[in-house]
């Protein structure tokens, strides 16, 4: 057990549901834990004086395991904490019901290029002294009901704060929610300020003064990514806090009715649990936030439809690039732009790489892929052969199976263009019935097409297998329902590696996709909420067809100088600027120094 004394001052904290920062560590399920670790790993590089929190979790999300049908089953996951992190003596409490709930730390140091150290601290309510309910709190990511969700949303805000202060973080300046799941933490600096004025209710004063203190980033419009809680479950929670805000004061009233999205003048939370109100996170950030963004330019756009009352902003996501460029690019960028890990923007000179050298590099990627395919499922898959990859989380908007809509059209196209083949991977929520239906849909189709469109379904998606798809293929496709798809950073990785993208003009690709130099849309870009006819899925089933029927296979089997040039332009262009780099910079000048 360490007593680590952080000599840095901290300015910043970042909080997040999920960081992923190793791959044998499963503290994360998906996207949003993802870009939290390359936030995290770009703020080192940048010497940006930040810390984060997350939860530990002892089960992880889970090991995905999939039968001869594509049937998912879920396994928890098996890690010793002690062989990644240090535990730290700082504790904390925090009260549920009557209990004191008590935390521990456990610290994870990342380091950045230029040995800069953000320390992340991960929550942990497994401790003797907690009841066996609390004690399992840290245990498993995105699992249990909804009233286990709010109680690790206590842990994570509140926990969070409180953890920070023992170990001595007592000047921060930002407090970041990536997410609203954190955002209890703005009640519990409430909760500070008003104790510094010598109050036990909050004020307008109390407010105002949180309020310049925190950063929101919400992350989808798609509603079950905004937590929402029976008021029941907070006076559940919190049986002695039912007057915690001063309902005198025409601020806090203000905002327990914007919280609450509720026109009634409540007189307290026991009353609004009886009217059946419910709490919503992402109302509760919105309101106490200083600065909100979206992240995306269209994400934001979207969001503000959603949030009308609230000013958003839009920072594009970015991913890691010293992380998710593969062994072969890091080699051949070292030895052309010696200064792309520190300055990512320098990566705008791959168009100056000898196109011959970026093949070779292209192809080191994809063997080694293929021989990730060999030793899971038995397949050879041919290098010779074009290759296409979609890896996301399994959910119905990402549409995984929308270019099987037509599996004699894929045949068909196959015969007349050049073969090609396609490698899937992702993770369905155990909850997600849709999810999993369409990874069994996958499977079904991958039968009815091996003979002539071989097709492999990787199962366990993780870091690593999320590495090698995204560098190891010839092409990233991606058909999200728009306008759902908030950012998507997938692409973004397999940019970085010189894998042009096909997909929809939503998310990211909305400012990425110049057509034909960093690769192709799938259909016509489009506005959200500006009187758009819904989502013809057959449509764009079409339009994916005879762009790869009629454009891409042509070039890459006929005219590959110029598919090499797409490549190159993946990289300068769109690996130069979607990364967290850059988007750490834009939070530093637009959110935190504020």
């Amino acid at each position: 057990m360490a007593n680590h004394v952080d000599s840095t001052k901290r300015l910043v904290a970042y909080f997040s549901m999920e960081i992923a920062l190793e791959n044998a560590m499963p503290t994360y399920s998906g996207g949003l834990g993802v870009l939290a670790g390359d936030t995290i790993r770009a703020a080192a590089d940048l010497r940006l004086p930040m810390v984060a929190v997350s939860l530990l979790y002892r089960k992880g999300y889970f090991t995905q395991r999939l039968a001869e049908d594509g049937t998912q089953t879920e396994e928890p996951v098996e890690w010793r904490v002690e062989d990644f992190m240090v535990e730290e003596q700082a504790r904390a409490s925090v009260p549920i019901e009557n209990r004191r709930v008590e935390i521990r730390c456990w610290r994870y140091p990342v380091k950045g290029v230029r040995s800069f150290e953000v320390p992340v601290y991960f929550l942990d309510a497994d401790l003797p002294s907690n009841a066996e309910f609390d004690r399992n709190l840290t245990g498993t990511l995105y699992g249990g009901d909804s009233y286990y969700r709010l109680c690790q949303e206590v842990l994570l805000g509140i926990g969070g704060v409180r953890i920070l202060r023992a170990l001595g973080y007592n000047d921060l300046t930002r407090y970041h929610m990536n997410e609203g799941h954190a955002a209890l933490l703005a009640l519990e600096l409430l909760g500070e300020e008003a104790q510094k004025a010598g109050r036990t209710s909050i004020r307008g004063a109390d407010i105002e003064k949180v309020r310049s203190k925190c950063v929101f980033t919400t992350h989808t419009p798609v509603p079950a990514g905004h937590d929402r809680f029976p008021m029941e479950y907070l006076t559940r929670v919190f049986p002695k806090q039912t007057e915690f805000l001063d309902l005198k004061d025409a601020s806090s009233v203000d905002l327990l009715k914007r919280v609450l999205q509720a026109e009634q003048n409540f007189p307290g939370l026991e009353e609004a649990a009886r009217r059946g109100a419910s709490l919503n996170m992402t109302q509760l950030a919105l309101s106490l936030s200083t600065y909100v963004n979206g992240v995306a330019k269209q994400h934001g756009e979207t969001s503000r439809q959603m949030f009308p009352e609230v000013p958003i902003e839009a920072i594009t996501n970015g991913v890691h690039a010293g992380t998710w460029t593969c062994p072969a690019f890091q080699q051949l960028f070292d030895r052309y732009i010696p200064s792309w890990r520190a300055d990512n923007y320098s990566l705008r000179g791959a168009l100056g790489l000898p196109a011959e050298e970026v093949w070779a590099a292209h192809l080191i990627a994809k063997h080694e892929l293929l021989e990730v395919v060999r030793t899971k499922t038995g397949l050879k898959f041919d290098p010779e052969i074009f290759t296409i990859g979609f890896a996301r989380r399994a959910t119905g908007y990402k549409r995984a199976d929308l270019i099987l809509a037509d599996l004699d059209r894929l045949r068909q196209i196959a015969k007349n263009a050049g073969p090609f083949q396609i490698i899937y991977a992702g993770k369905a929520h155990p909850n997600d019935g849709g999810g999993k239906d369409i990874i069994r849909r996958i499977f079904h189709a991958k039968k009815a097409l091996r003979k002539t469109v071989p097709i492999v379904f990787l199962d366990d998606y993780n870091l690593e297998v999320g590495g090698k798809i995204t560098s190891g293929v010839d092409l990233w496709l991606n058909t999200p329902q728009f306008p759902l798809e908030a950012s998507g950073t997938s692409g973004m990785k397999a940019a970085l590696n010189g894998v042009p993208s096909l997909s929809i003009l939503d998310g990211w690709w909305v400012e990425g996709h110049i057509e034909g130099v960093t690769g192709w849309s799938i259909g016509e870009p489009r506005r959200a909420g500006g009187g758009n006819v819904p989502t013809d899925s057959q449509e764009e089933a079409e339009a994916l067809y005879s762009k790869l029927e009629g454009v891409i296979l042509p070039l890459y089997y006929n005219e590959r100088s110029r598919f090499l040039e797409v490549m190159q332009h993946a990289i300068a262009i769109n690996g130069s600027f979607f990364n967290t780099q850059r988007m750490v910079q834009q939070y530093t000048t637009d959110a935190y120094l504020r």
